[in-house]
């Protein structure tokens, strides 16, 4: 497919990328300050987090079940509808009730309308380069850190954290409403006269039969096992950083530096990948980020803050884009929606786990030692499931 609005569908896939999940994550530059103003528990806050993985979770299984029935353009319109709204009311609330439902429900619920579907059009507009373009929609979350969060930590600063929310759920509806209209699905049929495909090997399952296969068991527990491992290090990172006696903004900045790592981690995965297999590159990125998990117990610099941060956000920045690719190579474009949305629901309770377990960890030690020492674990537990991952289907033939 040589059609040049391929490539609007990328742009428009990764600002929602970016947005919705920038959006979702800057819950961690909220956390300190509100917790000094509400004197709500770190948990309390830490647990909207959570909510909003296991609804983003769901969710996801349930937008990609729509996507596939009825395309992209409403589910993303609806999530971007839902993405503002819940963040101009969780600005306003007083009960930390009240926001844990609407920052962890309603966010999660619009989160979850954009990457699953997103990267599921992105894979059916493109017959070669498909790699590339999964990773460049994965990119948006990686421009978020650098985005987002310093535009939600400069709010703080000038205003207070409820202006700051309110202000970015407005900028949420004036950027995502018109990118939503962007979105259109591919022409049919899908080819662009260069060598014919081979089929994937699971492309003729049903969606019980796919839920029910090796590749989809293997698949799902390594993405849960590798979020588990990177969702608290990274909702806590700017507050661990704080305790070390890292400034704010400073502090941010090694958030945002995760994130530019995380760019040129998916594309250099990516290509990686491409040249030397999905599998071995996955499970050596699964085995680097433990290691950069357990090495953060030895920091306390902002040099060295930033060294682990360009690594860590590198690798695993790197290897979320490879589940879409193993996804779409087992089990085909017919029904990607809805495995990919159930296999991203399972990433997202792997990710509900780190921040509500870092939050209950420093209310009791008043230290992240032991959420960087389990976490590193539960990364070494996600490479040893990799490796049992069942050989990839014939790759499909390119144009010479």
């Amino acid at each position: 497919m040589s059609l040049p609005y391929r490539w609007v569908i990328v742009a428009a896939g990764a600002l929602m990328t970016c947005v919705a999940l920038g959006a979702m994550f800057s819950l961690a530059i909220f956390l300190e300050p509100m917790a000094l103003d509400t004197q709500w528990s770190r948990a309390g806050i830490s647990s909207a987090m959570t909510l909003n993985f296991l609804v983003m979770g769901l969710g996801g299984f349930a937008w990609g079940a729509i996507y596939d029935r009825f395309g992209a353009r409403i589910v993303v319109m609806t999530g971007a509808v839902l993405l503002g709204l819940a963040l101009v009311l969780a600005s306003r609330t007083g009960s930390l009730l009240v926001f844990q439902l609407a920052y962890g429900v309603l966010v999660g619920l619009a989160a979850s309308a954009f990457f699953a579907p997103m990267i599921a059009l992105t894979s059916a507009w493109f017959d070669t380069n498909r790699s590339l373009a999964v990773s460049l929609v994965s990119a948006g979350m990686g421009v978020a850190p650098m985005t987002i969060s310093p535009f939600a930590r400069w709010l703080i600063s000038a205003y207070d954290w409820r202006t700051a929310m309110f202000d970015i759920g407005i900028t949420a509806w004036v950027l995502l409403l018109p990118a939503a209209l962007l979105v259109r699905q591919p022409p049919k049929p899908a080819g662009d006269g260069a060598a014919p495909s081979v089929a994937a090997e699971g492309a003729g399952m049903t969606v019980p039969q796919a839920l029910r296969s090796p590749q989809f068991i293997v698949l799902g527990l390594t993405f849960f096992a590798c979020c588990a491992a990177h969702s608290g290090p990274i909702f806590h990172m700017v507050s661990y950083a704080m305790l070390c006696g890292i400034a704010p903004m400073a502090a941010v900045s090694i958030y945002s530096i995760e994130g530019l790592a995380g760019l040129g981690g998916r594309l250099l995965y990516g290509v990686l990948a491409d040249r030397l297999g999905v599998k071995p590159v996955l499970i050596t990125g699964l085995a680097i980020q433990a290691v950069v998990i357990a090495a953060y117990l030895a920091v306390s610099e902002l040099g060295q803050f930033y060294t682990l941060a360009v690594i860590f956000g590198a690798t695993y920045g790197g290897v979320m884009p490879l589940y879409a690719v193993l996804a779409r190579e087992y089990f085909g474009q017919r029904i990607l929606g809805t495995v990919f949305g159930a296999v991203t629901m399972l990433s997202s309770l792997g990710m509900a786990f780190g921040p509500l377990a870092g939050g209950m960890v420093f209310d009791a030690y008043a230290s992240y030692s032991w959420l960087f020492i389990g976490s590193a674990l539960v990364g070494l537990g996600a490479m040893a499931i990799a490796i049992a991952f069942p050989p990839l289907p014939r790759r499909e033939l390119q144009p010479a």
